[in-house]
């Protein structure tokens, strides 16, 4: 079963690369302008105006220097604690994944490395499939090729969705905290990196039992291990 399992994903990986490398968008331009809507960005508004309600984007642009440190590492602990070392995606994690899905016979698990997420978050829409995922993970290393690790996350951080209507840490900081990026503590970075799985359902303001317990466990790593994260 699992010889025919990759045997299938290498006939996807393959379709996948021909379609990459037909349709690849440039992104040596990001190292110099930062992006004025995503896809992501455009999918939000195009779906109000399909239920005829009133889209309203928040977003502030932050240099990463101006970005607290408590937030980056926590970010990194809660969605992706391998981002300094891999090469955009982590194929152990791809791999369970796919297995998983595979298993239960639909899309279940993400698996996705921040990079990828940002991929995701500029190129695709935010629909799920096999296919849909290596293509992700293609753009994600034309990402890391072109991109500085530091970048990649001060693009990410700055695009990524906080909420109904609100893109980026600024954005959300001001929002939920009344103050910049740059001022955030360790407890309120905990949890705006905790509610980033479903930021559209969960708030860092109000409290559930899903939420209160992934702010627990990332506490504890945070103050943890977070000191041997950049």
């Amino acid at each position: 079963m699992h010889s025919v399992f990759w045997k299938r994903i290498l006939v996807v990986i393959a379709i996948s690369g021909s379609f990459y490398y037909i349709f690849r968008p440039s992104m040596i331009f990001l190292k110099f302008y930062n992006p004025e809507k995503t896809s992501l960005m455009k999918y939000r508004i195009a779906e109000a105006e399909r239920k005829r309600t009133k889209s309203r984007i928040r977003r502030e642009w932050v240099d990463y220097n101006n970005i607290s440190p408590s937030l980056i590492k926590a970010v990194i602990l809660a969605e992706d604690e391998k981002f300094w070392e891999h090469p955009g995606f982590d194929w152990e994690g791809i791999k369970y994944a796919l297995e998983v899905d595979y298993k239960k016979q639909g899309f279940v698990r993400g698996g996705s490395t921040i990079t990828q997420q940002l991929a995701k978050n500029l190129y695709l829409k935010p629909k799920r499939s096999i296919l849909r995922k290596l293509h992700e993970a293609l753009l994600a290393l034309e990402l890391e090729l072109f991109l500085s690790k530091e970048r990649i996350l001060e693009l990410y951080l700055n695009v990524i969705e906080w909420g109904d209507g609100i893109f980026g840490i600024e954005a959300a900081s001001k929002d939920y905290f009344g103050k910049s990026a740059s001022e955030l503590t360790d407890e309120e970075s905990i949890r705006l990196a905790a509610v980033l799985p479903n930021p559209r359902r969960y708030s860092p303001l109000r409290g559930s039992r899903f939420l209160d317990n992934r702010v627990e466990l990332l506490s504890e790593r945070f103050y943890k291990i977070s000191k041997t994260i950049k």
